[in-house]
């Protein structure tokens, strides 16, 4: 990475971590918002990314499905299931009308954007609301986020920075030529000791057992998510999903670790911890 590109992704990072945050801690609409924005726009990406397979995914659709699904993860006026359902059967009628090149290629894409990007960012409101049940417990939720975000900002830099630093031996060339094993340790390790750090500083109510599972959850979940979507772009032959945050690519490319851990960390949390 260049020095500019060095400078602007610090930058950014200067200005949206507090934000990202702030939304975190307040809940809410305003972390509602913030997880709308992640889910929208990684799914208009997702959609370019497709497109270079000639793939037409329903974008206006698709995105009007995943702000219900988002909504309803908040509200809770009905159950997913219910909402899958119905949108299944709502996208498989719509391509009748499309003519858009083929229709199997443009369903694949669709329901797979829906499930991948809008069912598992649904599970970051599960996961904001988890302990909403009881007003003076609801603070625990923003802990939870903050630290799954620190835990993932972390891990991820170390993983670039040890990766650049130590990186000897390629972790899946097939998939992502620069990553290393030297680089996935380093974000393993910090994912896991942001997460134990956390326990000593915000998340005193949060046992030990489940604090640093949910920490290895990051260190290995989050990496196989951003495996994943390197796979994703190398298949389309694109380096970043866009260019919408100067210095970090697209808001998939940002928020692909996020996507993946958040569901696993939900299913923890909800049948074992």
């Amino acid at each position: 990475m260049s020095k500019s590109e060095n400078f602007k992704r610090v930058a950014v990072s200067i200005f949206a971590i507090p934000v990202i945050i702030a939304a975190g801690y307040f809940g809410g609409y305003f972390f509602f918002a913030f997880v709308l924005l992640i889910g929208l726009l990684s799914f208009y990406e997702f959609s370019l990314l497709a497109k270079q397979k000639n793939a037409n995914a329903n974008f206006t659709l698709g995105g009007i499905i995943i702000f219900v699904l988002l909504l309803n993860s908040y509200e809770h006026f009905t159950d997913q299931f219910t909402l899958i359902l119905l949108s299944s059967l709502v996208l498989l009628a719509a391509e009748l009308f499309r003519n858009k090149g083929s229709a199997i290629y443009n369903l694949g894409a669709t329901f797979l954007g829906i499930f991948y990007i809008g069912i598992f960012s649904s599970s970051l409101i599960l996961l904001r609301e988890f302990y909403s049940g009881n007003p003076e417990t609801n603070i625990y939720g923003a802990y939870l986020i903050i630290s799954i975000l620190a835990s993932i900002w972390l891990g991820d830099s170390a993983a670039y920075y040890g990766g650049i630093t130590f990186g000897r031996h390629k972790l899946f060339l097939r998939v992502s030529p620069k990553k290393s094993w030297e680089g996935a340790v380093f974000g393993f390790i910090f994912s896991v000791g942001t997460l134990i750090l956390a326990k000593v500083l915000i998340l005193d109510f949060m046992s030990w057992t489940n604090a640093i599972i949910i920490g290895v959850i990051i260190g290995l979940v989050g990496q196989i998510g951003d495996l994943v979507e390197s796979l994703l772009k190398r298949d389309s032959a694109i380096k970043d999903s866009s260019s919408l945050i100067p210095g970090h690519g697209g808001f998939f490319d940002r928020f692909d670790s996020l996507l993946f851990s958040a569901p696993a960390i939900w299913i923890y949390l909800r049948y074992f911890g």
